[in-house]
């Protein structure tokens, strides 16, 4: 399933790292790089290949945000909503983006162009309320910024 270059990626690891446990992330990054998300047949696959259980892989998938057990848009827009975005407007902003992209969060655009998300805090407090599309963060959010982000992925 994995290429033969991230097969040999994982094999020079091994030689840093004691345990298969210790292996989880990085391995479970190259399948992400690889085909786009963490389905679970590939979460399987990590599982044979690491000689874990299902359940453990299954549990690290679902446990943090980076990783994604499905398909996402071209653009994946990641709004904060923990407290101090929360107490600057990010459920104006998540109001917002829900009703200019119609999907709900959690969901993907049936064009495949937009996939919109809650993540917890991503360590940007003093620009809240703000997002990440991709690797790049958005501060201070108004629905005026959102409409020229939008403008500027469309």
């Amino acid at each position: 399933m994995l290429s033969p270059q991230n097969l040999q990626r994982i094999e020079e690891l091994k030689k840093h790292y004691r345990t298969s446990q210790a292996l989880v992330l990085p391995v479970l990054w190259m399948v992400q790089e690889q085909f786009g998300y963490i389905s679970k047949d590939a979460m399987k696959y990590v599982a044979d290949l690491l000689k874990l259980p299902y359940g453990h892989i299954l549990g690290v998938v679902t446990f943090y945000t980076m990783f994604h057990p499905h398909p996402i848009g071209k653009h994946h827009i990641e709004v904060c909503t923990n407290v101090s975005c929360m107490l600057r407007g990010s459920g104006t902003i998540v109001g917002y983006l829900e009703n200019k992209l119609g999907i709900r969060l959690g969901e993907t655009s049936k064009d495949g162009e937009w996939t919109l998300s809650e993540v917890e805090c991503m360590g940007a407090c003093g620009g809240a309320p703000m997002c990440a599309v991709g690797e790049e963060y958005h501060e201070h959010l108004t629905p005026e910024a959102v409409d020229r982000l939008l403008e500027r992925l469309s």
